[in-house]
């Protein structure tokens, strides 16, 4: 997948909540996607298909043909594109070592509490195993 720039990630609430319908459910049609994001807020069909289509341009849906309309899906998952979104924070914020931007995450897990921090460990843990292998 190529590499999205900032711009692309800086998401609009009704953007975000597509995102999020299309991540739990799979490939869905406008009027699918409407039904579960756009009525339940007042919003029209027409601003649900520009929403998508915005995301398909920014390179986070895809779409594909089928019959006479479009199917939209997730072009990336949930956990890449805040990997991505981290990347180009640390890319543009970071300093050289990257210790300022450990810091900063190390910090952000430390404020939701211990569970937090030890499934970081944890994760943390895993990643050395796998390195070593």
């Amino acid at each position: 997948m190529p590499q999205l720039r900032i711009s692309d990630l800086s998401l609009g609430v009704l953007e975000r909540g597509v995102l999020e319908v299309l991540w739990d459910s799979g490939p869905l049609a406008p009027q699918a996607v409407h039904e579960r994001v756009g009525a339940p807020r007042g919003i029209s069909v027409n601003t649900v298909s520009s929403a998508l289509k915005r995301l398909a341009d920014k390179g986070l849906l895809l779409r594909d043909k089928v019959s006479h309309a479009y199917v939209y899906r997730a072009a990336v998952g949930r956990a890449e594109l805040q990997r991505q979104l981290i990347e180009s924070l640390a890319a543009q914020f970071g300093d050289a070592g990257g210790a300022g931007l450990l810091a900063a995450f190390v910090d952000l897990a430390d404020e939701r509490g211990e569970a937090t921090l030890r499934r970081l460990e944890q994760m943390i843990a895993a990643k050395l195993q796998e390195a070593e292998r």
